[in-house]
Order: structure tokens, then C-alpha cells, then sequence
């Protein structure tokens, strides 16, 4: 009798802490939201992205006539095409953020972009040639963009690294997917980003199953983010993910906990 009660005591644990549950595999899973509330709190968080040390800038001058600029312009690397630039390119070609938060730019030297939005760059580069160098009928015409949104993913994702992607935003949604997205042992209700400040490091939580994730301010990614995605304790007592997967365990476990016995006694 001890020995059925231990059998169901040990099927019962597993079949409790062995499966994923459906709540955890689903993104902003909250039932009774509102969709337009949802929208509106996204809306919100978009705000204009303010340049941090280590960014990497790229700025592109233009004029009617474009020899008139041309000696504003950083020296290209020679694989780089007029067309795109690689990421190589981009390193030598762009403009890094130095740590006091300044830019240095040929012939206008140094400028400090610590905290500006892009657009704000562009109006002070423009501002700045016109005042010095340029009358306004140059027609002169100035573009900063951060030359690649750089971050890495690491922890139960489908592939780990550094990732760099061409766009002026990215959510954490997006940034996981570049990662081949979360395993079915990774932890969606505490992803840990790892964000640089000036003064260090801090790590901050957000749980992608609810839809206040929308809320967060680290929702969106910003240059030099670390995304962590921890395991679920699923993953640590190596049961399985899925019902089948338990299943099997269990009657693995079953199997040579029923032949330990049945050898002790014959003994």
C-alpha cells in the first residue's frame, strides 16, 4: 500500500511541475484588454530616441553642388559602396560617441550630442554650416542616423549573439524574433534587459505575457541593450516540456524505481 501511495505521490509531482503551461508560452496573454488602450500606451512610449555614449552615428551632408561638402565628409573605407555600407564600413565611416558624449566632424570638430534626438543633430550640424561655411542657398541637406541598432540576446532564445539591425526602432518583440525567438523552456514572465547609463549598468525585468509589457519603458531597445531570457525550473528538472515528453519521463522513472524494488526484494 506505501509502495502504490509513493507511485501516485511521484506521477502526481511530475505531471505537476513537468509541463509548460499555455500561459507561459503566450505573448500578452491578459484576457479583457483594451485594444485601443493598448495602442494608445504604445503611442506613448514612442518617444524620439536620445543619443547615448558608445552610439555610433552616421551623418551624411548633401548640397545642390556636393563638392561644396565633400571635405565635411569622413573617408570612407574602400569597401564600403555608395549604395550601403557594411557594418565594417559603418565602424571606420561613422561617428562614436566618445565618453564626455562628443562627436568630432571634419572641419567643424568637436560636437557634443549627449542626450540630442537625431533630428536635433541634424538641425545643429545645419545650423552650424550655414553660420560658418554655407549660405542658405547651398540648399543643404543633412541626415543623422544611428548607423545600426546593435544589442545582444543570450539565454533561452533559438540563437544566441550579437545582433545589429538597420532600423530606427526595435521592440523586445522584434529583438527576440532576430534570436529565433524564446525556447519553450524560456522564462517570458521575467526577461531581464541589461541597459548602460552612464553611471554602469541596471538591470531591469519585463514580463511579455501580460499586455502591460506595452507599458514598460523597455519595451523598446535601445543601442548596447542585453536581452537575458532565463530557463523555467522545467528545463533544470530536465522532465520535459510537453505532455508526451513528461509522460515519458515519468514511466522511464516508473521502470527503474519498479526494478530497484523488485531486485531488493529478490535479494
Amino acid at each position: 500500500m506505501k509502495l502504490k501511495a509513493s507511485i501516485a505521490g511521484l506521477v502526481t509531482f511530475f505531471l505537476l511541475t513537468s509541463c509548460v503551461s499555455n500561459k507561459d508560452l503566450t505573448y500578452f496573454g491578459d484576457k479583457g484588454s483594451d485594444d485601443e488602450l493598448i495602442a494608445q500606451s504604445i503611442k506613448l512610449n514612442e518617444k524620439p530616441y536620445r543619443v547615448q555614449v558608445s552610439d555610433l552615428l552616421s551623418i551624411s551632408i548633401k548640397s545642390s553642388d556636393q563638392k561644396l561638402v565633400a571635405m565635411f565628409q569622413p573617408v570612407a573605407n574602400d569597401n564600403a559602396t555608395n549604395a550601403s555600407q557594411s557594418e565594417q564600413s559603418l565602424y571606420y565611416s561613422g561617428f562614436t560617441v566618445s565618453n564626455h558624449g562628443n562627436i568630432e566632424i571634419p572641419i567643424l570638430g568637436k560636437m557634443n550630442v549627449l542626450a540630442f534626438t537625431l533630428k536635433e543633430i541634424e538641425e545643429s550640424i545645419k545650423k552650424k554650416l550655414l553660420e560658418d561655411y554655407f549660405k542658405i542657398e547651398a540648399d543643404l541637406f543633412v541626415v543623422v542616423k544611428l548607423a545600426g541598432l546593435r544589442f545582444t540576446v543570450t539565454g533561452e532564445v533559438g540563437r544566441t549573439g550579437i545582433v545589429v539591425l538597420y532600423q530606427d526602432r526595435v521592440n523586445i518583440i522584434e529583438a527576440l524574433a532576430s534570436s529565433g525567438d524564446i525556447t519553450t523552456v524560456g522564462n517570458r514572465r521575467d526577461v531581464l534587459v541589461i541597459r548602460q547609463y552612464p553611471q554602469g549598468q541596471k538591470i531591469h525585468h519585463i514580463d511579455l505575457t501580460s499586455v502591460d509589457a506595452f507599458n514598460s519603458p523597455y519595451y523598446y531597445i535601445k543601442p548596447n541593450d542585453m536581452i537575458y531570457v532565463k530557463p523555467l525550473s522545467q528545463k533544470s528538472l530536465g522532465t520535459g516540456t510537453t505532455l508526451i515528453q513528461s509522460i515519458t519521463t515519468i514511466v522511464t522513472v516508473l521502470s527503474l524505481v519498479t526494478s530497484v524494488i523488485v531486485l531488493s526484494r529478490n535479494l
